[in-house]
Order: C-alpha cells, then structure tokens, then sequence
C-alpha cells in the first residue's frame, strides 16, 4: 500500500514513436500503486486525501525499462591484471566463494537501487555471478526495501570455453546438458534465461573470436523449449549473423547487441513460430563498444585485442540498427551496464547513443525504452505506459527529452509502484562521465 497522490499540470510525453506530448495533464494514483485516471487537469478532480504534485513546466514519462544489466560490477574499468587469461580462473573462484557472493550481493542491491533512482522502475539482469539477483528481486517483492521490477537470469547459459564461462555461466555442451542447466535455473527461481551463442568483445582471446558461432542450433533449441515450457523469454548474445540466423531458428525471443541482417534473418524476426510471443526482437547495446572503441587504451586499459574486436562488433551492431529500422523490427533498449565504462544511472546514454549513431530519432529511443520494451518482455499489460490500471511506474524531468535526452541525467521525481521517491540521487564517477561526454 502506498500513499495516493495526484501529478497535477504536467506535460506527458506519451512514449510513442510519433513524439506525442499532452500538456497540462493530471495523473491520479491509488493506494494499490496503480494508475486510477489520467485526464485533463481542466476536468480532473484531485480526490480528498490524494496529496498533490504540480509539475507545471515538468514532463512526466513512463518509467524507463532496462532490458539488458548485468548486477555484478559498476562499470568502473578493472586493472588488466585480472582480466587477463591467467586470472580468469582465479576471479571465478573468488567471485563464488563466500566471501566474493558476499561482495557481489551487495554490489547487486546497491546497483540495483542506483538504477531506480536514475528512473529505471523495471530492470531485466542477463548474466549473474550466481542467484543474487534473484535474492535481491525476492527482497523488493516482498518490501524489504524499494526497488525496480526484475526479471532476473542468474547465470547465463554457455559452452566450455565460452563467453562468460567461467564467470557468470553455467557451461553445457550438449542439449541435454543445457536442457539440466535451464532446469537448475528455473528450481533457483529466475524469470529471465540468457545464452550466449558467440564469442564476445571483453573476454576474446583472439581477434575475430567476437561474433563467432559458439552454440549449435540444437543446444539453444533445447534451452528455448526448456524455457518457453515455463514461459520464460530467452535472450541470445549474439554479434554475427550466422549466429543470430541460428538462434532466431532455435526460438530465441530476443537478440542482445546483434549484427547485420539477411532476408532470412528479417523474416525470423517477424515471424518466429519457435519463440514465446510469435516474434523476436533486438536490443542493442552500444554502450557495450562504444567507449571501447572512441576512447584510448590508455584510458580504458584494454588489449589490442579486445579493441580490435570491438571496432569490429560496433560497425555490425550498427548496421543491424540500421536493418531493423529499416525492416520494421521491434527495437528494445538495453545498456549492457556493469561492463567497462557502462554505470549503472547512465541508461540515458544508451538512448543517447542509438540517437546519435544508430539512426533512431529520440521519440524511438524513448519508444524502445518505454513502451516497446514492455511489450518485448511481456510486460505491457503492467507497465511501459502512462495509462488507467496500469503501475504507477513513473518519471518526472524538468526539461524536454524530447528536445534533449540528457534530461533523463538528473530526474526529478522517480516513482515506482506508485512509491515516491523525492529528489533522487545517485553517486557519479566523474572521472568516466567526464570521458563519456568527450565524444
């Protein structure tokens, strides 16, 4: 139960792809979270006991969606050291022992909260150490302490010597293999199932590893059916079209980062009778390369390697953006964040990005991260809109996102479930901000 309260005299920026604005609009929100009447601050009636915001001059949108985090890190660069291949092994280690889940436990619930009060009120972790991001999820549902809605993967499903292995997955090298670690994941309690079907940017040991097919068809197909039999949406790391082409065959529900697009491809995306929904989508993730590709080495302390994989990947990624608008494809948006130089309150970067080198105008950017996202992940009927009977997920700005998506920086009401949160902050690293801002 929560306090309600009315938004009197705001400016709503409806989250389509067509940039509507209602100005002067109420919102009125019930004691259930939920959204009761939205109408016309000339005809709506504030009930007594409704405690009243007026936001004339603000902006009030849907609450942002983050389709693709990962909860273990913050997205401060890691000393080369233990990146490295000689320490992978014992990084893993660390990270599962007591003492390391303790670490990440922590980290997880406190990134957790950074990115509710940066505006994300619905958050989907793809690749966790262990199930700490579900324990964390259980902790918000059952009002231990505020937070965004979750859906959570726990670890994210791979093959020996794969992407993610030995870190943040669970390795299979065989259907029946994958068919038990899917099973493992659902008994732990996970909403969510990734795989990682390529090679990856951060953790290539060769140039030209990212994007290379690294699952069967067969595998995924498993992990799909596994899955979608408890109607679980699967999500594919996957940065090449072979690739891809395979995991939309398998029944994949979205594509995370993506490539470029055969008509088969395109034709999958659309109709995709193996899949959850009958469609799939992509989410791409361009901060997961960007900083890695703009800015020095001696700045973000990667290899020459893992440079030359991400120039490769971003040029892909973008050219699937560009297939996709082209095509019509349901476009998410995902931030990737917890990996270099990706935070946890710049998700406003991610839409920035897409904007300004993946072709998007910022009504789709907002689109993708509001309404789109909701109904990619199944969610629509819940949030991603401003609309009666749906949850009171909310965000209030003081300037246009329209005109600027730098608005979303510094929001100045932040509701989640209809739980108000009043002059949110966040801690900043300037240092990587400062970096961020100079391309």
């Amino acid at each position: 139960m929560v306090a309600p309260f009315a938004l009197t005299n705001a400016n709503i920026v409806v989250g389509d792809k067509a940039a509507t604005v209602l100005p002067n609009m109420t919102v009125l929100v019930d004691s259930a979270g939920l959204i009761e009447e939205v109408a016309a601050s000339t005809e709506a009636k504030v009930p007594s006991g409704h405690r009243a915001f007026d936001l004339t001059g603000k902006f009030l949108l849907p609450g942002l969606i983050n389709a693709h985090a990962h909860l273990f890190a913050d997205g401060k660069p890691l000393p080369p050291l233990l990146t490295s291949e000689s320490m992978e092994k014992v990084v893993a280690k660390f990270m599962h022992g007591p003492i390391g889940q303790r670490v990440v436990k922590a980290r997880t619930k406190r990134n957790v909260i950074t990115q509710l009060n940066s505006g994300v009120t619905t958050l989907r972790s793809l690749g966790d150490v262990r199930y700490e991001a579900v324990e964390v999820r259980d902790q918000i549902e059952r009002g231990e302490f505020l937070g965004p809605r979750m859906l959570t993967s726990g670890p994210l499903m791979a093959v020996s010597g794969g992407h993610g292995a030995p870190s943040i997955a669970l390795v299979g090298d065989s259907p029946w293999d994958h068919r038990r670690n899917v099973r493992l994941n659902l008994r732990k309690g996970v909403n969510a199932i990734k795989i990682a079907v390529t090679g990856g940017v951060t953790d290539a040991r060769a140039i030209g590893e990212a994007g290379r097919p690294q699952m069967s068809e067969e595998e995924m197909a498993a992990i799909c059916d596994e899955a979608h039999q408890a109607g679980v949406l699967v999500a594919a790391h996957a940065q090449s079209p072979e690739g891809i082409l395979a995991a939309l065959r398998a029944g994949v529900d979205t594509i995370e980062h993506g490539s470029g697009m055969t008509a088969e491809i395109v034709d999958l995306f659309h109709h995709n009778p193996k899949s959850l929904y009958g469609s799939s989508a992509l989410i791409p993730t361009l901060q997961a390369c960007l900083p890695l590709v703009k800015l020095d080495q001696t700045i973000t302390g990667i290899n020459n390697i893992v440079k030359a994989n991400g120039e490769m990947i971003f040029e892909s990624m973008l050219q699937g953006i560009s297939d996709a608008l082209e095509h019509g494809i349901t476009i998410g948006m995902g931030t990737d964040s917890a990996l270099t130089y990706v935070t946890h309150y710049n998700t406003w970067r991610e839409m920035d990005y897409v904007v300004r080198y993946g072709g998007l105008s910022k009504a789709q950017a907002i689109n993708a991260a509001t309404q789109s996202n909701a109904a990619l992940l199944g969610l629509q009927k819940i949030t991603g809109s401003i609309e009666a009977g749906l949850a009171a997920d909310l965000v209030v700005l003081g300037a246009n996102p329209l005109d600027d998506l730098r608005a979303f920086a510094d929001p100045e009401l932040v509701i989640a479930g209809g739980a108000v949160i009043e002059n949110p902050t966040v801690s900043r690293f300037d240092e990587i901000d400062a970096h961020l801002d100079s391309f």
